[in-house]
């Protein structure tokens, strides 16, 4: 079996800083470190922190007063900042800097005096920090249906934000519906979309020309892992989203000749080397890295944790 690896794949410069936010915050502060959220969406890395000494919380009144506390990389709304402050919580925010930029572009459009829409998917946490942060009217939309459901004047002053596990490729029709319907519209450019989730994505479009099965390595609760699979599923390949190697079900390879093997934005590398152990199970394998972006972008980490 010829096994062909995604290039990019795995942990994105967000990721990498917010994980290791919460180790250094261990070393320099020893345990616990809590944590709102999962870190980022993956269970292999939420049990490995935990058994650091993280502990993760959905609410800021599971923190013990002053006890340190991170944000996770998917961001908060700014009442959970103001939350922090009355329970006297140190904080480290871990929120991606590219979420951040998000947050910022939102802001400026409303000072600009335009409402705001929102691309994105309801009750992603992302997604509610960042309506918990844009100081005005905030407008969410999924898809071309959403756009014609907007009860809004057609000459309303809008602006667009997307959420950044969203590629160009998968907002492009939203974005083509509300310019067609509003006459003042504006938004970021291409070049302001989050850099990994293009990559991942247009990496698998390339493995979908050349592999039998995709499997993608992710979590379900992971938005970019399961775009990977959607693209893999839309391009006619048997695609198929797996947390870990326990997750394999190798009776679904059998016969297969070529597997494509990528993962999402928080999945690391060790998950990835175990599902590639796993399919030695059906035989020998012959693994090949698909050419693609080398992605060498790196975050700055908070300066209190730079010599930790």
């Amino acid at each position: 079996m010829k096994v062909i690896l995604a290039q990019p794949r795995g942990f994105c410069a967000g990721v990498v800083r917010a994980v290791e936010i919460v180790e250094r915050a261990l070393a320099k502060y020893g345990a616990p470190i809590y944590v709102r959220h999962e870190i980022v969406h993956n269970g292999y890395v939420v049990e490995s922190l935990k058994g650091k000494g993280a502990h993760f919380v959905e609410n800021l009144s599971e923190v013990p007063r002053g006890a340190r506390t991170i944000f996770s990389a998917h961001g908060v709304a700014r009442s959970v900042e103001e939350e922090a402050a009355d329970l006297g919580l140190p904080i480290l925010d871990a929120t991606c800097p590219l979420v951040a930029k998000v947050h910022s572009q939102g802001e400026r459009y409303v000072q600009q005096g335009r409402a705001v829409v929102l691309i994105g998917h309801s009750g992603h946490p992302e997604v509610e920090g960042t309506m918990g942060r844009i100081p005005g009217p905030v407008y969410l939309v999924q898809s071309e249906a959403d756009v014609a459901m907007l009860e809004l004047p057609l000459d309303t002053p809008l602006a667009y934000v997307t959420q950044t596990t969203l590629s160009v490729d998968d907002t492009k029709s939203v974005i083509a519906a509300l310019k067609q319907r509003f006459s003042d519209i504006v938004g970021p450019e291409t070049k302001d979309i989050c850099y990994a989730t293009q990559n991942r994505q247009t990496a698998v479009r390339e493995l979908s020309r050349l592999v039998d099965v995709i499997l993608v390595v992710g979590a379900k609760n992971s938005s970019n892992s399961n775009r990977l699979r959607e693209i893999g599923a839309e391009a006619d390949v048997p695609s198929y989203l797996v947390a870990d190697k326990d997750e394999l079900d190798l009776d679904l390879l059998r016969g297969a000749e070529t597997v494509g093997v990528t993962a999402g934005a928080s999945a690391p590398e060790v998950l990835v080397h175990d599902v590639i152990e796993a399919l030695r199970g059906l035989g020998p394998l012959e693994v090949s890295l698909l050419p693609g972006v080398e992605e060498d972008i790196e975050f700055r980490l908070p300066a209190e944790l730079l010599e930790a």
